[in-house]
């Protein structure tokens, strides 16, 4: 994966990182302290970070490092080249170590921006290093696992940069059981069940052999989840039979679930209705669909299709009382969406 690519994956997050890098103060060095340093080839009149991150301390490590924390926050910074050349001088090649550790004592004291943003500097020196995918998608996780009063977008966004640096991980690093064990939870989450199911046997593969105390306590928990994904893989291969056409084998698997502990789950009932009226039966489609809407009053996506049901049976009234609703979801979406805005305006 090329740096170009990891920049690119890593843009949902840049603006919390903003955000948490806007007390860090820059100044240019002294002409005397370039020369000493042997930097004045990169480093005339490009300003450095020397306040805000480290304390009162100002030195050529501390500068380094505050160009790292600047560097992983904007993979995009206008005075990256400059930044790195500094780094390679201060550090050689102990650069992504230095980085990792400085991550690391981040997380430790609890500062899971501060850390994602070392992990990603970590990862701009070296874009294949299991040891600064992991823990760049540990602090991703911890950022919105620990995120109270956070706004659902910050949730949203870091549970997908998450995500994606463990499939990263995963690929780059098949034999790296942790990253399955995290995966996996990832995807359940989501309710790609399948997807979790494989991922945590993948998991349970290559642990199969290992005593450590820890390792076994986790194949323990997710021998356990195991179990419990038997139902949700199932539904998840009824909406799968649904979407692929299979209107008939899906309705099959998924009617008998609208007597079970997963009849209260709005998707079953959005898929059923799905496949009945794709099959012709739409007086069961619609008792199907609100059904879903007990469980989701304001789902779109089911009002939509009511809509297209009443109006393609010539039934007005139902076709507009329908829209008239999905009409007032739509605007409080937007009234949401407007007010997201203004506050990310006032943020950033």
């Amino acid at each position: 994966m090329s740096n170009k690519d990891m920049n690119e994956r890593r843009d949902r997050i840049a603006p919390y990182l903003y955000e948490k890098n806007k007390g860090i103060l820059f100044d240019e060095l002294q002409e005397e302290m370039l020369e000493k340093m042997e930097a004045e080839d990169f480093l005339r009149g490009v300003p450095v970070p020397i306040l805000g991150a480290f304390g009162d301390e100002i030195n050529t490590v501390t500068i380094a490092i505050g160009m790292g924390r600047v560097l992983g926050g904007d993979g995009n910074f206008p005075y990256r080249e400059a930044y790195l050349s500094f780094m390679h001088l201060v550090f050689g090649d102990q650069a992504v170590k230095v980085f990792l550790k400085e991550g690391a004592s981040a997380a430790t004291h609890g500062d899971d921006l501060v850390a994602a943003m070392f992990f990603r500097m970590a990862l701009i020196l070296e874009p294949k290093s299991c040891d600064a995918l992991y823990l760049y998608a540990l602090a991703c996780r911890n950022a919105y696992t620990n995120a109270e009063g956070e706004e659902d977008a910050f949730v949203g966004n870091f549970k997908a940069e998450s995500m994606e640096a463990f499939e990263t991980l995963t690929l780059l690093h098949p034999d790296f059981a942790e990253g399955y064990y995290y995966l996996g939870f990832c995807y359940a989450n989501m309710g790609l069940y399948l997807k979790a199911k494989l991922t945590w046997e993948s998991f349970m593969q290559l642990t199969a052999a290992d005593t450590d105390p820890a390792i076994e306590e986790e194949k323990q928990e997710i021998q356990e989840l195991l179990e419990k994904l038997t139902e949700p893989v199932k539904i998840e291969e009824g909406i799968n039979h649904v979407l692929s056409g299979d209107y008939q084998g899906g309705e099959a698997i998924l009617r008998p679930y609208t007597d079970s502990s997963f009849a209260s789950w709005w998707p079953l009932w959005y898929y059923l209705g799905m496949a009945e009226s794709a099959m012709g039966n739409l007086e069961q489609a619609v008792s199907d669909y609100k059904n879903g809407l007990t469980y989701s009053p304001s789902n779109e996506q089911i009002l939509e299709d009511l809509i297209l049901i009443f109006d393609a049976v010539g039934d007005r009234e139902q076709a507009d009382k329908y829209r008239k609703k999905l009409e007032i979801v739509g605007k409080n979406a937007e009234a949401d969406r407007e007010e997201a805005e203004r506050v990310r305006k006032n943020n950033f």
